[in-house]
Order: structure tokens, then C-alpha cells, then sequence
């Protein structure tokens, strides 16, 4: 069955949805970390084709991006919309609005809908996805986060979801602290996936088109310098979790302008980085899910100054 419909706001004058637990006030302005408020808070509602291709397939998924994050990560490829200092969009005033144009979306035969950055903003995606069911769409649901998310928040989602796509981006606290402004990124995102984890396990569902139904797909971004994070990343997900996961490991790290003068991130990932992360996940057991090809780092990174942030990229 589905979950209750009309989900409230009212969490939002206290806001504790994710692990920075401000308390601010959302209903009266945007003033805790992530600087939104109760309004929608889109940046961009797009056809995406470059998700994984369980998830995107041939026609892509809709997904919606919301404005900033919970979390400040300076090598961010949507950096133009994450930034928590930039002025929140106001591209869709209602959620109505937004309801509109992911149903002229889904109305052309997309199946999935995923909700980018959503860890500040779960009662608006419940919200919109209510609006969406009420128009009589009824598509599979993809939570794509970061991983910073609060336990109790995730609980809470469980009828609404159907596939969780986060990222374990730290297990390193100190390059949490650096990039991320989150020195206990590693504990809490070990919490959130292991309730992820709890709800979904570790059976990928897939339908005759091998397009994901239901499940968990774990990602993680190699960069460059941090091969140790990454080992210690995919030896947590084993050894915690299981190696039967499906995992998207990603090589298409690509400094931004933000990283100039930051070495070695001011570069892209080298090839004998990249394997040795690659044969620690053979050593572990992982046989599940999907590898990058370094090229990649020239063709996931969106304008979202376009309509089409990814189009001219995947095109």
C-alpha cells in the first residue's frame, strides 16, 4: 500500500531532517546550513540520460535537482546550483508546478523518477511525488544522495522509495573536513547505507528491459591522491555490508575552477590510481554493478545555465 498522501511541512520549523540537525526555522526563510526554505527549491527538472544504465536506460529517467546541499563539496561538478551562497532557484514557485513538468515528462514514456540532493529536502519530494501519483502516475522513485543522511529521516521513507542511489564518498574524517565540511561524513554515511541497506538489501530487482525496479546502487567517486579512501570505502561496504552490493565506481573526476590551486585535486584521476582501486574491488569480491572508463571525466558535467543541463555533454 501506498503511504499516507498530503505529507506536512510542519518539520521544517524545526528542521532536523539531515545530520547537521540546525533547528532553523524553514518556514519563515532560509537561514540554517543549506540556506532553502519551505518553498520547492528546484534548481532543474530534466530528462537525464547518463545515470547508470539500470537506472537510465535507453529513453533516461526525469530527475529533479534540487537547490544546494547539506553538504559543501569543493570539487562539486553541479557546483552552480549546490553552492549553498548562491541564491536558491526559483524556477518552479509551487509544487504544482513542478508536478507539471514531470508529468509532461513521464507522460512521453519515462518510467523513472529520481530526486538529486534530497537529503535537506524530503517533505517537498514527498510532496511533489504526491502531486505526481494524483495525476495518475505512479513511476519507480530513486532517492540519489550523498550519503550524509539522518537514520530517522531514511526510516521514514521507506514506502515512499524504491531505490536508493547514494554515494560513500569519505572513510577518511580529515578529507571529509577538507572537501566536505563533514569530519563525521564516514560514520554517518556508514549509518544511513546500513539502513538503506536494512530496507533494500542487496538484490538489485530489475524488469524484462533490465531496468532497476527496486534495490540499492552504491556509488563512489575515486579522486585523485585519495586511493586510500577509496580502498578503505570499498573494504567498509564489503566487510559491513556485502560484497554482493551493486557498486558504481566512478573515475570521472574533473577539477573545477574551485580546485585550481588545490594538488592533486587540481587534476583528474591517473590510470594506475584507478587501478588500484579497481583490483582492491576484485580482491573484496565485488561482481556486481559497473566500472568508469577514465574518458568519462570529460562528459558527466553539467550547465545548468542550459535547459538541458546534460544534453550538449551526452550528445
Amino acid at each position: 500500500m501506498p503511504p499516507a498522501l498530503e505529507p506536512s511541512l510542519s518539520s521544517l520549523q524545526s528542521c532536523r531532517l539531515c545530520p547537521r540537525s540546525c533547528g532553523s526555522d524553514r518556514t519563515i526563510g532560509g537561514h540554517g546550513f543549506c540556506r532553502t526554505n519551505a518553498g520547492p527549491n528546484i534548481a532543474a527538472i530534466t530528462l537525464h540520460q547518463g545515470e547508470e544504465p539500470a537506472i537510465s536506460g535507453a529513453l533516461g529517467i526525469c530527475n529533479v535537482f534540487f537547490s544546494h546541499c547539506n553538504l559543501q563539496c569543493r570539487f562539486c561538478q553541479n557546483h552552480q546550483i549546490s553552492a549553498n551562497s548562491q541564491p536558491v532557484s526559483s524556477a518552479f514557485r509551487t509544487q504544482a508546478q513542478a508536478a507539471d513538468a514531470i508529468a509532461a515528462i513521464l507522460a512521453t514514456g519515462i518510467r523513472r523518477l529520481g530526486f538529486v540532493s534530497p537529503s535537506h529536502m524530503v517533505p517537498q519530494m514527498k510532496a511533489i511525488i504526491t502531486e505526481v501519483w494524483q495525476r495518475g502516475f505512479h513511476p519507480i522513485i530513486v532517492y540519489n544522495s550523498n550519503g550524509y543522511d539522518r537514520v530517522q529521516t531514511l526510516r521514514a521513507l521507506e514506502d515512499w522509495i524504491d531505490v536508493y542511489l547514494p554515494d560513500c564518498k569519505y572513510s577518511d574524517p580529515q578529507l571529509a573536513h577538507t572537501l566536505s565540511g563533514a569530519a563525521d561524513y564516514p560514520q554517518v554515511a556508514a549509518a544511513a547505507l546500513t539502513e538503506m541497506y536494512r530496507q533494500k538489501g542487496n538484490i538489485l530487482h530489475l524488469d524484462d528491459d533490465g531496468l532497476v525496479e527496486r534495490g540499492l546502487i552504491v556509488r563512489h567517486l575515486v579522486l585523485p591522491g585519495a586511493v586510500a579512501n577509496s580502498i578503505k570505502v570499498l573494504r567498509f561496504l564489503a566487510h559491513e555490508l556485502s560484497p554482493r552490493l551493486t557498486l558504481s565506481l566512478m573515475a570521472q573526476y574533473q577539477p573545477t575552477d574551485a580546485m585550481a590551486g588545490w594538488q592533486p585535486l587540481n587534476r583528474r584521476l591517473l590510470p594506475a590510481e584507478y587501478k588500484q582501486v579497481v583490483t582492491e574491488l576484485g580482491r573484496l569480491g565485488f561482481t556486481n554493478g559497473w566500472l568508469q572508463d577514465l574518458a568519462s571525466a570529460g562528459y558527466y558535467n553539467p550547465d545548468f545555465s542550459h535547459s538541458a543541463p546534460f544534453a550538449e555533454k551526452l550528445s
